[in-house]
């Protein structure tokens, strides 16, 4: 027994003192990401995740060979790759080499992915299901006041600025387009709302719809009174309790929707004439109190509409009572058809981030109803056309079905992708370089679609994990 144990001690002893053999990080994570990619799209996920590290490593040591290695692993094999780019850069330079082979621009059965129709107006029901590009410079020049988070997130993940042209969306275009011109068919035309409320699951598109409702109406000629952030009237800066209204005013909220409203219908609003001649109410103005001994600002009685934005944006103390004039003035408008927009439209029912004292040592909420730029704008008790839209990644809790101030048969809801534009929004991505070609099938893209029940957000998630 004693010479088999000490035999053994001698083995042990003389493999510890011989040199391990070395293993580079970079050459460790790409076999990692070689062999869990065999076990489903996580574990791809995961391994994506490690070979960029690995691949930052190859760069600091200037080893071409172990870079290659990573992007071949990651990317599969691939020609004429430069090793000092990353994964981003390197896809966006293969996209730029795909603009010149249009045999890749084909969706599900063999139909063009893409639109070659170039204004919304122009979109028929052949269109739905195809995509339509745009340009950066003219969303941007259209929308103003901002694009939808989940829009930017599509051109971001996608690289390329183009959007689903979706059925919902033509629908609510044609429901405007019919009250402001009928059709010549009106036993065969579809009742028309004025007034829409636009829910649904989370990650539906009711934003970018909405966004590009507003897109088609300024294209048209339209004067729109568009809002991409609710929330923002409800948080952030001064808020003073205005006694002789009753609501409290927000003057640099107020200021910033003139402003916005002044990006891109500056032009028109020159040729509208204000109908309201009263004087404008004076409230307390943004740091620095209530003016003395005045309490209104007389307009002229050639003032147009533009004339009386510029004046809320000039003078703070008149900010607030501007919007609400803006308002009454906006229902009085003939010349143009005026369509009032609101995203996040679901912030405006429930508590606003301001609170009241009540004692010295506790406070009163103050619900969003109660702020005058938001008492102006929220009911849909009109005759106006207006559309809101509920945002869902700005949670505020779950709202009743009957809301005060909202038609009954206002509320759409839009639905999640369906299965025809599930495909085409795979079969894009495909295009794009977010699922690889070689292992792109049927069976696997409509795994997605199930596994995310639709959601468009967890399905641009998920196209990549495909392999």
């Amino acid at each position: 027994m004693l010479p088999s144990l000490l035999r053994a001690a001698a083995v042990t002893a003389t493999r510890n003192s011989q040199p391990q053999p070395y293993i580079s990080a970079t050459l460790a994570s790409a076999t990692t990401t070689t062999t869990t990619a065999n076990h489903g799209g996580c574990s791809y996920y995961y391994s994506i995740k490690a070979s960029k590290l690995s691949l930052a490593k190859a760069k600091k040591s200037k080893s071409k060979s172990d870079t290659k290695s990573v992007e071949s692993a990651v990317l599969g094999p691939q020609t004429d790759v430069d090793p000092d780019l990353d994964d981003d850069q390197i896809r966006v330079r293969r996209l730029l080499e795909d603009e010149k082979d249009r045999s890749l621009d084909v969706g599900p059965n063999g139909r063009p992915l893409f639109t070659p129709t170039r204004f919304l107006s122009e979109l028929t029901r052949k269109d739905a299901c195809s995509y339509m590009k745009f340009s950066m410079e003219d969303l941007n020049a259209v929308l103003p006041e901002g694009l939808p988070d989940g829009m930017l997130k599509e051109f971001d993940d996608s690289k390329r600025s183009a959007l689903l042209i979706r059925q919902s969306f033509l629908d609510l275009r044609d429901n405007f387009r019919w009250i402001v011109d009928p059709p010549l068919w009106p036993s065969h035309a579809p009742k028309v709302r004025k007034q829409i409320l636009l829910d649904g699951p989370r990650s539906c598109g009711k934003s970018i719809t909405l966004a590009m409702l507003v897109h088609w109406a300024r294209n048209e000629g339209w004067l729109v009174f568009y809002v991409p952030k609710g929330r923002l009237w409800t948080h952030g800066w001064y808020f003073y309790k205005n006694l002789p209204t009753g609501f409290w005013d927000t003057p640099v909220q107020a200021e910033n929707i003139l402003k916005d409203f002044l990006k891109f219908n500056g032009t028109l609003l020159r040729k509208l004439p204000c109908q309201i001649h009263d004087p404008l109410p004076l409230g307390e103005g943004a740091g620095v109190g209530w003016l003395k001994g005045v309490d209104s600002m007389a307009m002229p009685e050639s003032s147009t509409l533009y004339d009386l934005v510029a004046a809320g944006v000039a003078r703070t103390h008149a900010s607030v009572g501007v919007v609400v004039r803006l308002r009454k003035e906006l229902s009085l408008v003939k010349d143009v058809p005026v369509l009032i927009a609101i995203d996040q439209f679901n912030n405006w029912f429930t508590f606003s981030e301001y609170q009241e004292p009540v004692t010295v040592r506790s406070c009163r909420p103050i619900h969003s109803r109660d702020l005058a730029t938001v008492n102006a704008f929220r009911s849909m008790m009109h005759n106006d056309m207006m559309v809101g839209a509920f945002s869902h990644s700005t949670a505020v809790g779950k709202l009743r079905k009957e809301l005060p101030d909202v038609p009954v048969d206002a509320r759409i809801n839009l639905p999640r992708y369906t299965l025809d534009e599930a495909a085409a929004v795979c079969h894009y991505y495909l295009r794009q370089r977010l699922i690889r070609r070689e292992v792109f099938t049927e069976e696997k893209w409509k795994k997605i679609y199930y596994l995310s029940n639709g959601n468009g957000t967890e399905m641009r998630w998920l196209a990549p994990l495909i392999w």
